[in-house]
């Protein structure tokens, strides 16, 4: 539970303090979420070296994105993803239909413009794991009502 709170903490520290500096005039506010993402993507990078160093190979992508959702997501977010679609065409939907880090925030309108600057770490982070078992991917967030996030 500290551990949890801790990673909270942190992230939200992070995307605020990129944000301010950006303010302040000490980097540029369009770069915010790429740095950002760049940070989520080393860190799944190392967190997928590390889950996976005991596993068996996985014979294809779709069993890849299943580990994402399952094994993956539960250790970061201690829960499963709650949908994974498919157009068997190589383009998957992870839906999570209450992302932690979409939680503290409230669930009004006026804060959906802000959800994309909470969510750049996290689709580093798949970007990263997936770059780490071979795939190349390009990552995107969509929030159409809080706390949910495809």
């Amino acid at each position: 539970m500290a551990d949890e709170a801790l990673f909270l903490l942190l992230h939200s520290e992070m995307v605020a303090g990129l944000y301010r500096a950006a303010e302040l005039g000490e980097g540029e506010n369009g770069r915010c979420t790429t740095k950002l993402e760049s940070m989520g993507f080393r860190v799944g990078q190392g967190l997928i070296e590390r889950f996976t160093k005991d596993t068996a190979r996985f014979k294809d992508e779709l069993d890849i994105m299943k580990f994402i959702c399952k094994d993956f997501w539960t250790t970061v977010f201690k829960k499963q993803i709650d949908n994974l679609r498919t157009n068997h065409q190589g383009i998957y939907v992870l839906q999570d239909n209450k992302f932690r880090l979409l939680t503290q925030m409230s669930a009004g309108k006026q804060y959906l413009e802000h959800a994309p600057k909470y969510l750049a770490f996290t689709c580093g982070l798949i970007r990263g794991g997936l770059s780490n078992l071979g795939i190349k991917s390009i990552v995107t967030a969509e929030v159409s009502s809080m706390p949910a996030c495809k």
